[in-house]
């Protein structure tokens, strides 16, 4: 199946080094790695925040101060990514719920469908807006607003196990598709509950995939079977 119109769910894993922090150079990788698959789709990106700051283990700063923290620092992955798109002169905006000016524009579905009909890649920042919401949640509901046809999730695994394959060996990858019902049914850690509500009878797809593989995005756009997908 293909999917003309996307939203890549890009953790701050992808734009940072293996110490944390943001990486020039793992963001140039991964702007590459998306600028190969554009003619296949209009292609929007909500980035993350954790290679900067993780508010579930922010010690000693109260939640609420460090979900502001979070949403600070996907703003600064999406700066980052901005520029590596400029730099492979690929044409790109940030659209923020956290009001940012002379940064990034208001999140506005209708200006960010515009910007996707004219081939433009929609860097998505500042999660929901509000605190105690994850980017899981965010990027279910910028895919409502853009009416995607699939939610693609980067991982670093295969796709959806039966438990998290890092802490347990015997984890078992899941069958290529499911249904969402029976990934909460199962308590499968794809998305978080509010996201698989906002999705749940949408009609958007989740693509759970391994997007440190290089071209596994372009096959996923051109509906090869990669990853799980969830319907």
């Amino acid at each position: 199946m293909t999917y003309p119109r996307i939203l890549l769910k890009l953790s701050g894993e992808f734009l940072g080094s293996s110490s944390g922090g943001f990486c020039s150079s793992a963001t140039a990788k991964t702007a590459k790695e998306i600028s190969s698959s554009l003619s296949a789709a209009q292609t929007a990106v909500l980035v993350g925040g954790g290679n900067i700051i993780r508010a579930r283990t922010s010690r000693g700063i109260e939640r609420l101060s460090a979900d502001y923290m979070g949403i600070t620092a996907t703003l600064i992955n999406a700066i980052g990514l901005k520029d590596a798109f400029k730099k492979i002169g690929v044409e790109s905006v940030i659209l923020s719920a956290f009001e940012v000016r002379g940064v990034a524009e208001p999140v506005n579905p209708e200006k960010a469908v515009k910007y996707l009909e004219n081939g433009t890649v929609v860097i998505f920042a500042g999660g929901t807006g509000s605190p105690f919401f994850t980017t899981d949640t965010a990027a279910a509901l910028r895919a409502l607003e853009i009416k995607a046809s699939a939610v693609l999730k980067a991982t670093k695994v295969d796709g959806v196990y039966d438990m998290d394959p890092e802490k347990h060996k015997a984890a078992k990858l899941m069958p290529g598709e499911l249904k969402i019902e029976e990934a909460l049914s199962k308590g499968l850690q794809v998305m978080d509950a509010a996201a698989f509500s906002i999705l749940k009878g949408s009609g958007i797809d989740i693509v759970v995939f391994n997007f440190h593989k290089d071209g596994a995005l372009k096959k996923v756009l051109e509906g090869e079977k990669v990853g799980t997908v969830l319907r």
